[in-house]
């Protein structure tokens, strides 16, 4: 199967490019996702490899921070069964998990964070989902050609 590309949404607040930096081999698991079509794209589609362009959202101003890679496919999400965290889930179960996760490595900030008024500028990424009005979703699939004008407007450098 060919190489996907995805945009991840994450709060700075709660998790940042920052953090990945200080994080074990830059890698942290993607637990928390709430929502069936991104529950999905992290179960089904996921593969370890597939490109990843990490999203500062809830910010001022929200935007494109950093890029990585998915090392870990899509395991069942094990904080859905645990009472006492915030993503309980009464209806999930290990014999029946209802909420999924992957593993991600942040590999690159970008040297030039950009916006999402900055990506709106160029008329070539006009057709990203995040672009678009009404698009909310935390995952989304991203186009190999977005991806590489992203990586190359932001100048990502090694973390």
């Amino acid at each position: 199967m060919a190489k996907r590309y995805w945009l991840m949404k994450t709060e700075p607040s709660t998790w940042s490019i920052q953090d990945f930096a200080k994080a074990k081999g830059q890698t942290t698991h993607w637990e928390g996702v709430r929502n069936y079509q991104a529950r999905n794209f992290m179960r089904d589609d996921f593969k370890v490899g597939d490109g990843v362009l990490i999203y500062h959202s809830n910010a001022n101003p929200a935007g494109i921070a950093g890029v990585g890679t998915i090392v870990k496919e899509g395991y069942p999400d094990h904080f859905s069964w645990d009472k006492r965290n915030k993503y309980y889930d009464p209806k999930s179960s290990k014999e029946n998990p209802r909420w999924f996760m992957v593993d991600v490595q942040a590999t690159h900030e970008l040297g030039s964070f950009i916006s999402l008024a900055e990506l709106k500028e160029h008329p070539e990424l006009s057709n990203m989902l995040v672009c678009k009005r009404g698009q909310r979703l935390s995952i989304q699939p991203v186009e190999k050609e977005h991806f590489a004008l992203v990586k190359k407007v932001g100048k990502p450098k090694k973390i």
